[in-house]
């Protein structure tokens, strides 16, 4: 979850929805996600609502009191949508590393999840972890306690990559978790790369590609490196002591990882994400690009129900301290118009392998995505339209016409 906050509306202390939102709840997927905001140390290209102990500063108050203030979030979730709610078909555990909380309390929120609104059969449950911050004990632990999915921050194989990221792990500690997390049963397990880093090169790339498709992950997402602001890296790129990452380079790993997944059997279904199966991509966020509905919880977590999205205070304090005083913890809140909510389909299925309807676009954006196909970025195919390899490098172009 970013830094940041953006404008909106008031959020009423109660954090009351309003009718027209509640009334839409089962007529889309319904997922919670849990934002854990601890890190053993601070990526220095990282943005997300993220703190150490360092920076928390209050002997580990805001850790030891975090489940206790999420559970409380819970049971207002509870209230607020009421018995209209469905049973929870996704739950994601994000960060910064929920795995830095004991196996015991990510499944005691789990439980209290499951007590609040039901987790459907066959539901998806991931949390996300750092390679050293699980081990067999815990892996097997998590799985007893019902998750089925585990997404690992590998980055990259190369020492002196990992470095310039701030990653702790060793190049190898990824793939050993991978193959933990297996033994220990996870159904689905994921690794993440970044390519672009200053420093890295084309060799680099190729090998931290292979390491990972050695580890036998069925998911794999690869993110270019961005230079987001007011970070380390942001910093250091401002002053030149790094080079930004060039964009000409990032196309050039991006086709390469491509290619090189595709032919290990992993077919892209987001234009970062790969998959060996439709099972294996991940359902809670195919949830947020087809536009489902969330409730997320935690410091800074995001939500939407029925066209109402909504985001919680930033930092574990004011966040604990708000629900203490029987408040919403939300900071602020949009209603999204049609029009809004059309141009936000667009821009998000557009990056999924089934592509767009076109019955999404205007007159316009229709005259646009025939544009697209014969510029070679995309294809039509009956009323959808698709982006090819190249149009996925240039996606941000694409949709900008389209709604233009």
């Amino acid at each position: 979850m970013p830094a940041r906050l953006p404008d909106g509306d008031p959020a009423p202390a109660d954090g009351a929805l309003p009718e027209a939102a509640l009334a839409s709840l089962g007529t889309r997927p319904f997922g919670v996600y849990v934002h854990v905001p601890f890190c053993a140390t601070r990526c220095g290209y990282c943005d997300f609502n993220t703190y150490t102990a360092s920076e928390l500063g209050n002997g580990g108050r805001s850790r030891a009191g975090y489940v206790a203030a999420v559970r409380a979030e819970l049971a207002l979730a509870r209230r607020v949508l009421g018995d209209g709610a469905p049973p929870v078909e996704t739950v994601f555990f994000g960060g910064g590393t929920p795995t830095l909380l004991a196996p015991g309390e990510l499944a005691e929120l789990l439980q209290a999840i499951e007590e609040a609104f039901g987790v459907a059969p066959g539901a998806e449950v991931t949390t996300e972890a750092n390679p050293e911050s699980v081990d067999p004990a815990s892996l097997e632990a998590l799985r007893a306690a019902g998750f089925t999915r585990i997404s690992l921050g590998m980055q990259s194989a190369a020492p002196h990559v990992l470095q310039m990221l701030d990653r702790t792990h060793t190049p190898g500690r990824a793939a050993q978790a991978a193959r933990a997390a297996r033994a220990a049963g996870f159904q689905h397990v994921s690794l993440d790369l970044i390519y672009g880093t200053p420093g890295e090169s084309d060799d680099d790339w190729r090998a931290s590609l292979d390491a990972a498709l050695a580890a036998e992950p069925d998911h794999l997402s690869a993110y270019a490196l961005i230079v987001e602001p007011g970070t380390r890296l942001a910093a250091q790129v401002t002053r030149g002591a790094l080079p930004a990452p060039d964009d000409d380079v990032l196309a050039d790993r991006y086709e390469l990882a491509d290619a090189v997944l595709s032919a290990a059997g992993l077919r892209w279904y987001e234009v970062s994400n790969w998959a060996r199966s439709p099972a294996g991509a991940c359902r809670h966020n195919l949830g947020y690009w087809r536009g489902g509905d969330w409730w997320g919880l935690g410091p800074g977590a995001h939500s939407h129900v029925g066209g109402v999205r909504w985001w919680n205070v930033l930092h574990p304090n004011a966040y604990a301290a708000r629900l203490a005083d029987g408040a919403s913890p939300a900071a602020g809140r949009e209603l999204l118009d049609a029009e809004t909510r059309r141009v936000e389909r667009v821009m998000l299925e557009l990056r999924l392998a089934d592509g767009l309807s076109l019955d999404l676009l205007d007159d316009a954006g229709r005259a646009a995505a025939e544009q697209a196909t014969a510029d070679g970025l995309a294809t039509l195919d009956a009323d959808r339209l698709r982006l090819t390899l190249r149009g996925r490098l240039l996606a941000d172009a694409v949709v900008r016409a389209l709604i233009a």
